[in-house]
């Protein structure tokens, strides 16, 4: 067993020991980034039956929250700008740093940045942030802050005597940021505190929730107004996921073959039956502890006359369901697959944003008096356009409704009003 009782050193090789000691915790940070930088590449948490890195460093590796977020983040940079391994092994660079700087750095100043940024304590990078890449003023405000609440005293115990001080002479303390981010924190035993900033409106929900319930909870119950809220929310949520119901009724019938459509019945039983978690296993007999994004999988492909049954349906993460099926079709397959979904949504959004300006350019052309057959036409010729604005497929439209235009445009004489265009 190590002794970590250093009082026999001398001042001059603790000293000397404490640096050597640094330098090798410097190198085993860059290492280690490393190491998770692969591991996240190759995704292999997934196998461990963790459905993210961060769950994996978290509940596998042992790290903290905050130490996992700041690894991943560091060592995601760091693969994308190698350069920083060796600025963190030598000491130019703190973990810190590597956060701060990961949302500006590119390729193009990547070793610019890095130099600029070196041996700088985080206070003097956000500094140097702050000169290279600046942020929009924040506006004026004042704000009214309660006096904090008086500390519980012990039975017996005499509260203290206000102690005062001149303003210059107290320590400053750390701006509160206006619209704290939402928080759940344990404050006793099953006991939460919620804190949380809300809108106008979902104050007004509130308060007509804690009207419609004035008879059966005190209006000063918020929790409990909240807990009614939840229940009828996860109600409505789980009818919607998996068909709950309080007399559910079979599809009787009702032929599953080929289909990807899972029956009602079964996704209640499937749900029920795993638990609402990923049943997702690792080879050390770790199941996979998701219980979000999770996603009803055939365990005999519908592609491969997989059947919608209890005994071939599964819960599994959205991680595990796509880990799954490149283990099953290949990895080049599935990326070839997903990368055809992304530009079929991504022409179904330019598809309806053309369909909405269509709309948009009838209504324009209408106004300005011409004929519901002439609005038709012009709208089908300026669909043909594509990456322009919606005045400019206007104007494109009374081009072609009045080729002559473009002449009295030249001349200032257009049978066109000036002015904006109606509708655009």
């Amino acid at each position: 067993m190590r002794d970590y009782s250093l009082s026999h050193l001398s001042d001059q090789t603790l000293l000397r020991d404490l640096e050597a000691a640094l330098a090798s915790d410097r190198t085993t940070t860059a290492v280690l980034l490393a190491h998770l930088a692969e591991v996240d590449a190759r995704k292999l948490y997934l196998p461990a039956a963790y459905p993210s890195m961060f769950a994996f460093c978290v509940h596998e590796l042992g790290v903290s929250e905050d130490a996992a977020y700041k690894r991943i983040r560091a060592a995601r940079t760091a693969r994308q700008c190698p350069a920083i391994f060796a600025a963190v092994a030598d000491g130019r660079l703190h973990l810190s740093a590597v956060v701060m700087l990961t949302p500006h750095l590119t390729p193009q100043n990547a070793e610019e940045l890095i130099g600029a940024a070196a041996r700088r304590t985080k206070s003097e990078l956000e500094q140097l942030l702050a000169q290279h890449f600046p942020q929009p003023e924040l506006p004026g405000q004042v704000r009214a802050i309660c006096d904090p609440p008086a500390p519980a005293l012990l039975p017996g115990q005499l509260a203290p005597e206000p102690v005062g001080a001149p303003i210059g002479q107290l320590a400053p303390g750390q701006v509160e940021a206006v619209a704290p981010r939402a928080k759940v924190a344990p404050i006793a035993r099953q006991r939460f505190a919620l804190q949380l900033t809300i809108g106008q409106s979902t104050y007004d929900k509130l308060q007509y929730a804690q009207g419609l319930l004035s008879h059966q909870i005190p209006v000063g119950e918020i929790a409990a107004v909240l807990d009614r809220a939840l229940d009828s929310l996860i109600h409505e949520l789980e009818k919607r996921k998996f068909a709950a119901a309080s007399r559910p009724r079979p599809d009787l019938g009702r032929s599953t073959v080929g289909k990807r459509q899972i029956p009602a019945d079964v996704r209640r039983t499937v749900w029920k039956r795993d638990g609402g978690q990923c049943t997702f296993v690792s080879d050390t007999g770790h199941r996979c502890q998701a219980r979000s994004r999770l996603e009803f999988d055939h365990v005999d492909p519908v592609a491969r006359g997989g059947l919608a049954t209890v005994e071939n349906v599964r819960l599994r993460c959205r991680a595990h369901n796509q880990y799954e099926a490149e283990r099953t079709f290949g990895a080049g397959f599935m990326r070839e697959k997903r990368e055809q979904a992304q530009r079929g949504a991504a022409a179904d959004r330019s598809r309806t944003a053309a369909r909405e300006q269509a709309k948009d350019v009838m209504t324009a052309l209408r106004e300005l008096g011409f004929g519901v057959e002439q609005a038709r036409r012009a709208t089908s010729f300026c669909e043909t356009l594509a990456g322009v604005t919606l005045e400019e497929r206007v104007r494109a439209a009374l081009r072609f409704l009045c080729p002559k235009t473009r002449t009295h445009e030249r001349n200032h004489t257009s049978l066109v009003a000036p002015g904006p265009i109606p509708g655009v």
